[in-house]
């Protein structure tokens, strides 16, 4: 990876979004021309008629990006130049001597808004249940054509070269020993950072861990049934399998932005359009998200949802974001990489898949902890800080 002495500067980052813009993102919304109802009364056709009119409401008549807006201009935001590209990451170092420096990356359709929650307690851990020692400095960067970073003009980008960027970012901060947390496309990321093992890194947190079997993947990938020979011996992995097949069988979405992501230049242009396709990720979360518009808060308000689609839609990014899909070349996707690093593992009852120990322990020979939670789901870190705080601060306890 190059750098030259003027490029690879760390300079402080500021952003400003004129009332002009959000004057035109609510006459969008009200100007939303609505399609019919679905014909279901679940949420197999998709995000409901019902969830994204009340959010289109609230989002035009109630919602105040400017909270947002100013809890993002309390932290330290920073830009520098990696690889031919502005990458932008918030920093914010503990006061406690001892922390220990964590990365931590977000996913789609999330942004840096997922990890808010996460900084105070994490960097501040007196004031939050927990010990001095417990103290981590934070780096949370937004990925290439995600939030404040630049949107790559050619393809290159994949998760094994952001993995190396972030290498090259830490390097750049000074910190000669650290740890690294993802979850979604930032847990792939990690994982790439662990097979990479660059100097610094002593170890890793995922909350989607990397562990099917390819041979269980690869047949559930592609409809098939699985070989003969395969044998699942309990019922976390059965369960696992199924749970997978229910995933293969509804990622239409991720289809869609791996191969043709400019074609979905609509997100561009509708904001109702971009948050029916951002809300549909999954079905426990496009679920509590509707409960949320329905006014029951669980995990998620309506304000955390329309925190991270706003700041899609002032930056301009679902297509940039969604070319991440193509640039993937990791397959089979959630199979084990080889990391031999020490690795945590969160396993969360309503994320994609719960990884089964079994398999845990075979993908990640240096297993340092493993731990199955009673809530939170795909966006934990957003939904169930609290719990998240205490994985991240067990998980890697002992690589301090």
């Amino acid at each position: 990876m190059s750098v030259t002495p003027d490029r690879d500067a760390i300079r402080p980052f500021t952003f400003e979004f004129p009332e002009s813009e959000l004057e035109d993102l609510r006459a969008r919304i009200i100007a939303t021309r609505f399609p019919e109802k679905e014909t279901v009364a679940d949420h197999s056709q998709g995000t409901p008629l019902a969830t994204l009119q009340e959010l289109a409401r609230y989002w035009a008549s109630e919602y105040d990006w400017s909270k947002a807006e100013a809890k993002l201009k309390a932290l330290p935001h920073y830009i520098t130049e990696i690889d031919g590209l502005d990458i932008h990451f918030i920093h914010v170092r503990s006061k406690h001597e001892n922390a220990l420096p964590l990365i931590v990356t977000h996913g789609w359709p999330g942004t840096i808004i997922e990890q808010m929650k996460l900084i105070e307690p994490l960097t501040n851990p007196t004031a939050h249940g927990g010990d001095a020692s417990d103290a981590f400095h934070l780096v949370i960067p937004s990925m290439p054509g995600y939030g404040f970073s630049g949107k790559p003009t050619s393809t290159g980008w994949d998760p094994e070269r952001i993995a190396q960027a972030w290498a090259e970012l830490m390097k750049r901060l000074g910190y000669t020993k650290y740890v690294a947390q993802g979850g979604d496309w930032g847990a792939l990321i990690t994982e790439m950072m662990g097979v990479q093992e660059p100097e610094g890194l002593v170890g890793i947190h995922t909350n989607l861990a990397c562990v099917f079997p390819p041979v269980i993947e690869q047949a559930v990938s592609t409809g098939n049934p699985l070989p003969p020979g395969v044998v699942l011996v309990n019922d976390e992995e059965k369960r696992a399998v199924e749970q997978l097949d229910f995933f293969y069988k509804h990622v239409y979405y991720a289809y869609m932005m791996a191969s043709r992501p400019q074609t979905l230049t609509g997100l561009a242009d509708s904001p109702v359009g971009l948050a029916a396709f951002l809300l549909d990720h999954d079905a426990a979360s496009l679920e509590m998200i509707s409960r949320a518009f329905d006014g029951v808060t669980e995990g998620l308000s309506r304000d955390d949802v329309l925190d991270n689609i706003t700041l899609y839609w002032l930056t301009n990014t679902a297509i940039s974001a969604s070319r991440l899909y193509a640039e993937n070349r990791i397959s089979p996707f959630f199979a084990p990489k080889g990391v031999k690093l020490p690795v945590a593992v969160s396993v969360f009852p309503d994320e994609l898949f719960q990884p089964p120990k079994s398999w845990t322990e075979r993908a990640y020979p240096n297993l340092v902890h493993y731990n199955r939670l009673d809530e939170g789901g795909h966006f934990a870190a957003w939904e169930q800080p609290a719990l998240f705080v205490n994985e991240l601060r067990a998980g890697f306890r002992s690589l301090r």
